[in-house]
């Protein structure tokens, strides 16, 4: 089953993608280098609650 989760920029904290993980998978915290549209870069995005 998958459950939705929400992706934080570390940077400046805005919440800017929403994803579906499988927990099976990924039982732990994901971590991805994304784009931030407000940092206007790359930056590392964590998943929050």
């Amino acid at each position: 089953m998958r459950t939705r989760i929400t992706l934080e920029c570390t940077e400046c904290k805005n919440r800017n993608y929403n994803m579906t993980k499988d927990k099976k998978t990924h039982p732990d915290r994901m971590e991805t280098k994304k784009y931030c549209r407000f940092c206007k870069s790359h930056t590392l995005h964590k998943e929050t609650k």
